[in-house]
């Protein structure tokens, strides 16, 4: 499964694993989206494997839940303390142009 997670998170600048049924990762997906960011969102509780990557995720970021878990460049950044610290530092944007995931 690590594998799987591996290929997926580097699919795009940033990916974004969640639950449909979370509403941290609804805000930092919409905060992804007002900053012009086109991230790939992968649903772990509509994916047949989402219990498997959720598990490895728990690994990679060493808490429960792993949700949401942003990768940018293909990096594990961190879930929603982490993204939202960066923003508020001034930090997240030079980051998302650095991975080509905005241009502004």
């Amino acid at each position: 499964m690590a594998d799987r997670v591996a290929r997926l998170s580097a699919e795009k600048a940033v990916v974004i694993f969640i639950r449909s049924d979370c509403p941290m990762c609804h805000t930092v997906a919409t905060l992804f989206s007002d900053l012009g960011v086109s991230a790939a969102v992968h649903e772990l509780d509509n994916d047949p494997r989402g219990r498997d990557m959720e598990r490895e995720l728990v690994r990679r970021l060493g808490r429960s839940p792993p949700v949401p878990a942003v990768f940018i460049g293909g990096k594990l950044v961190g879930s929603t303390d982490r993204v939202m610290s960066l923003h508020l530092a001034g930090k997240l944007v030079p980051m998302l142009k650095a991975a080509g995931a905005m241009w502004v």
